[in-house]
């Protein structure tokens, strides 16, 4: 399990490859440490010249945590290397560590997890033993709402990487989790008063609705924690509170008994009000009132109310986000040009124009300072968003990423000299065709060319982009003046870009499986693209479902996992 959740957690930082050299070379002794006992009732230890009373590490952990943040802003940052596990033969004893400590380890870590010989996370192995158990489990999501800090922009995806990785927590220790919170309208009104808490509070409740589903996730929702999601939806509440209420109840809603549960509450009425913060100045409110809208379109339908798509003036839009290749939990606006995740995964998605030649260049406007890797990517560039594989995350895509200070390419990343990006930052992204290069933009501050990405790719380029959990950007192709406009003569996506009515439009998701469930579909034809004929034969496995082109896009068969080897053209299919 230990080994599995690694593996997982490194895809998603783009470093599956160097988690595996990596694991080589310490699996072994992983398991010495750990064969001694049970996982939920491991001893994490430090060396004794260096520990402290649990309260004093404690309170010097957060300590740690509240200035690690500036530091990173205007320093470069060296990789951290975790603490070595086990203890020699003359070696003294070691200190059992605290689960906030632990908690607070993998905060701070969490941005220098990006070279490829760094050890694995031991806070987070650490902690994903404890929560084998489910007195563990329930220390562990404790912790999380205890102790992790309100200012920092990682807190909520930490919250969401753990709880992913963590096992599912049984019946019992779900009801033992809603007795120890005991949350209700009351509870929510108490908590005000302590934003830090209350935002993770609904962070958690968030993750676990979108980590359980059916029966346990219907159980989860109880009258009690009902009423405190919503009453955190009060303008009385922090804004970042109100934002992963309404998150967390978005996720409660993927299971269509809790969605009707969750409508019956007028919870349309105070979107209503939230949706009005979407061009907010203050970006905060603004993520608020773009996961209201989306709401409204999507999933809390309010009688009367017109969908944003139909009133949203796209008259001078000519280049947007392409609602139909971007993965599946990517949120779009109306307007096509502002994107946000609120999955666990990592969500991409590209543009809908291409360049082949000449020199381009757009921006992008940082509304949450996350992990996002922005950039250019090519057709063949995959979005595999459950492995955490993104833009910069193969040879035919290159990105910059403003949180952890590094450019990426072919998943691997070297840092740059730039700041870490913050809220209304403006990144500048220029294409040079000609010159074969790509020069990133912090503010008007260029960063030396990349050049890498020509050895594989030298047309093609779309715009696209990555997000982690809970972030958001806007995009300009040009529709509107540039802030920083680069001193060399450019081209923009708006000014040769041609869009109809109908592929502006960005459909609410029920409103485009209705389409779908329309369209007539013959009996022979490819199960994934719909439109060629199933032609192609998979081998070894046997099935034949497919068509010879997307069979070409897939390294294993869609229905039994199993890998393909070689892709057979039927003859009797051939006219």
């Amino acid at each position: 399990m230990i080994v599995v959740a690694l593996v997982v957690f490194y895809a998603s930082r783009s470093l599956f490859q160097g988690l595996l050299l990596t694991l080589e070379h310490h699996i072994p002794r992983f398991l010495g440490a750990l064969g001694a006992g049970n996982m939920g009732n491991s001893c994490v230890c430090r060396d004794d010249s260096g520990a402290e009373d649990n309260g004093d590490s404690q309170g010097r952990q957060t300590e740690n945590s509240r200035t690690h943040i500036p530091e990173a802003r205007s320093h470069p940052r060296d990789p951290v290397r975790p603490p070595r596990r086990g203890r020699g033969p003359h070696e003294p004893r070691r200190k059992k560590q605290n689960v906030d400590g632990l908690v607070l380890d993998t905060l701070a870590v969490i941005r220098t997890l990006v070279d490829n010989d760094q050890e694995p996370p031991y806070s987070m192995i650490t902690l994903h033993e404890m929560a084998e158990t489910d007195e563990g489990w329930l220390e562990v999501v404790q912790s999380l709402i205890r102790v992790i800090p309100l200012e920092d922009p990682l807190g909520p995806a930490v919250i969401t990487l753990l709880l992913d990785e963590c096992p599912l927590p049984t019946k019992d220790a779900l009801q033992k989790l809603t007795e120890i919170l005991n949350l209700s309208g009351a509870a929510a009104c108490q908590d005000a008063c302590h934003p830090a808490k209350h935002r993770n509070t609904t962070a958690v409740l968030g993750c676990l609705a979108e980590k359980l589903a059916g029966p346990a996730s219907i159980g989860l929702l109880s009258p009690g924690i009902l009423e405190y999601l919503l009453h955190s939806l009060n303008f009385q509440s922090h804004p970042t509170v109100m934002l992963f209420a309404l998150i967390a109840l978005e996720k409660f809603a993927q299971t269509s008994e809790n969605k009707m549960t969750v409508s019956e509450s007028c919870i349309s009425d105070q979107l209503i009000l939230l949706e009005k913060w979407t061009d907010n100045p203050d970006y905060l409110k603004r993520q608020v009132g773009f996961c209201a809208q989306w709401s409204l379109d999507n999933l809390f339908l309010k009688e009367g109310r017109q969908f944003t798509y139909e009133k949203v003036d796209l008259t001078n839009i000519r280049a947007m986000l392409n609602s139909n290749d971007v993965s599946e939990y990517l949120k779009i606006s109306p307007h096509g040009l502002e994107a946000r995740c609120d999955a666990s995964s990592f969500e991409s998605v590209r543009c809908t124009f291409c360049v082949d030649s000449g020199v381009w260049y757009y921006e992008v406007t940082v509304i949450t300072s996350g992990v996002m890797q922005i950039g250019w990517a090519t057709k063949d560039s995959k979005f595999l968003n459950h492995e955490g594989y993104g833009i910069g995350d193969d040879e035919y895509s290159c990105a910059y990423d403003g949180c952890r200070q590094l450019i990426w390419y072919n998943a691997r990343s070297k840092p740059h000299s730039h700041p870490c990006w913050k809220e209304g930052d403006t990144i500048g992204f220029l294409l040079d065709l000609q010159e074969k290069q790509m020069i990133f933009y912090l503010n008007g501050n260029q960063l030396p060319a990349e050049k890498q990405v020509f050895s594989s790719a030298v047309s093609g380029f779309f715009a696209a982009a990555s997000f982690m959990s809970y972030q958001q950007c806007e995009f300009n192709f040009g529709a509107k003046p540039f802030k920083y406009p680069p001193s060399m003569k450019f081209s923009t996506f708006n000014d040769h870009a041609f869009l109809t009515a109908e592929e502006k439009i960005i459909l609410p998701r029920h409103r485009r499986l209705a389409l779908l469930k329309q369209v007539s579909i013959r009996e022979n034809c490819c199960t994934l693209c719909c439109d060629e004929v199933a032609d192609t034969e998979l081998r070894p496995c046997g099935h034949s479902d497919l068509c010879m082109e997307c069979a070409l896009q897939l390294e294993t068969c869609p229905l039994c996992r199993q890998e393909i080897q070689t892709r057979v053209r039927q003859i009797s299919h051939i006219s």
